[in-house]
């Protein structure tokens, strides 16, 4: 009677791959696979427990950024490529074929740690006071790009058995495909260049671009793209080269200066404009202010008129309510301690226009912080304008609903009464 199981033996296994040499390979590689994986798991544990414990017994920052950025851990990846090298002399089919997988594993871990280095060599020039000025984000994109491009070429020579130098003369054949695909990289490589030399853009820097709907502050300066995040917490993504074929304001130059400039016109009605009255100069004289201005003024005037036809009130000099309002804003501003008094400071008048008299107020203030400005602006502005009635002057507007019907209501009642004298006298 024939025993319904064969027993198994290594003789069996030996036989049955010596008859299939493609699968005894497969087999041969899967097994080195989980080797190369298990040997890889214990290194990386090892490893890490040795260079944690190394790099935190240290002063320094900077071996922090390496270890965080897993630069040290990523030479564990080099046991698999090590561990199929030295297994492939023992495959009779394939070991070459295991042996360029290996070197292949070899350059894209090479490529992997110079990535991580890279990036922490970015990250340690950041944090000094230098990279506000020199951003150097985009050189060290156009370095991983050449990386890539040198690892990708040395990695198709091994799997081909051609020559670095034969692919490369095959690739100059190919310099037009390659111009325009990599475009935008040579631009921004090059307005990168440009950016550095001339120190034009910072990140940090408030840039105002309106083609580009860009109005804020630069957050990256990348090789192809700058983001700005825009005062409405949005983000414009600028092509790095449209900085070298577009024009833009940076307003670097007036954070550095500590002067923020304040340039507003107050409109007055033109036909509120004249000469003041005795009985107002002498008013206007107990304002602290102006006392000075006006004595002197005054005793000048009279001066010149006594040497003047008085015949006529064009051949006299008198104070102006609008003169005298321009020289108060002015001591106005220079009494101000929130101005810069050493920066362009004066009270102008401007050419008239169909919307009244402009009375431009041009002055620098102390903080550049946006909210500290504006509300100095304001206050400013509040004071000048609520200050202007008591110099007799008037404000410009439009007419609004309630200067109509003001109108509405002196007509009405001039009406009211011409129709009661009409039938009075009828």
């Amino acid at each position: 009677m024939k025993p319904l199981f064969k027993i198994v033996t290594p003789d069996m296994f030996s036989d049955f791959f010596a008859a299939h040499t493609l699968l005894h390979a497969f087999f041969n590689f899967i097994v080195v696979t989980l080797i190369a994986v298990l040997l890889t798991f214990i290194a990386r544990k090892i490893v890490d427990v040795i260079i944690r414990f190394a790099v935190t017994r240290t002063k320094t920052k900077w071996d922090d950024i390496f270890f965080n950025h897993g630069v040290f851990s990523k030479f564990v990846n080099m046991v698999p490529a090590l561990v199929f090298y030295w297994s492939a002399f023992s495959f009779e089919r394939g070991g070459h074929w295991l042996k360029k997988l290996s070197f292949c594993i070899i350059i894209i871990v090479i490529m992997d740690i110079l990535r991580a280095a890279n990036k922490s060599m970015l990250e340690i020039y950041d944090s000094f006071e230098i990279s506000k000025d020199r951003p150097l984000k985009g050189l060290m994109q156009i370095v991983l790009i050449i990386l890539y491009c040198v690892g990708f070429i040395a990695i198709i020579s091994i799997l081909l058995d051609k020559s670095p130098a034969l692919l490369l003369s095959g690739f100059g054949a190919m310099t037009a495909v390659i111009m325009l695909i990599f475009r935008d990289t040579i631009l921004g490589f090059v307005a990168g260049l440009q950016i550095a030399a001339n120190n034009s853009i910072r990140k940090g820097d408030w840039i105002v671009m309106p083609q580009n709907n860009a109005d804020g502050e630069v957050i990256d300066i990348a090789l192809h793209t700058v983001k700005i995040q825009n005062w409405d917490k949005t983000i414009a993504n600028i092509p790095t080269h449209k900085f070298m074929e577009e024009s833009f304001i940076n307003w670097r130059g007036m954070v550095e200066s500590g002067g923020r400039r304040i340039s507003r016109n107050i409109l007055f009605d033109v036909s509120s404009v004249r000469r003041l009255t005795d009985e107002e100069i002498e008013k206007l004289g107990k304002i602290e202010l102006i006392s000075d201005y006006i004595n002197a003024k005054t005793a000048e005037i009279k001066q010149y008129n006594a040497k003047s036809d008085n015949s006529a009130q064009a051949n006299t000099r008198r104070l102006t309510n609008i003169g005298t309002f321009r020289e108060y804003a002015k001591q106005y501003l220079l009494h101000n301690s929130m101005l810069r008094h050493d920066l362009t400071l004066m009270v102008r008048q401007m050419p008239q226009t169909e919307y009244g008299l402009p009375l431009q107020i041009y002055a620098f203030t102390k903080d550049t912080e946006w909210e500290k400005y504006e509300a100095v602006q304001s206050d400013i502005f509040d004071h000048l304008i609520s200050s202007a009635g008591f110099f007799g002057l008037r404000l410009y507007q439009q007419p609004g609903w309630h200067d109509i019907q003001i109108v509405a209501e002196k007509l009405s009642g001039k009406i009211n009464a011409d129709s009661k004298e009409t039938h009075k006298n009828s």
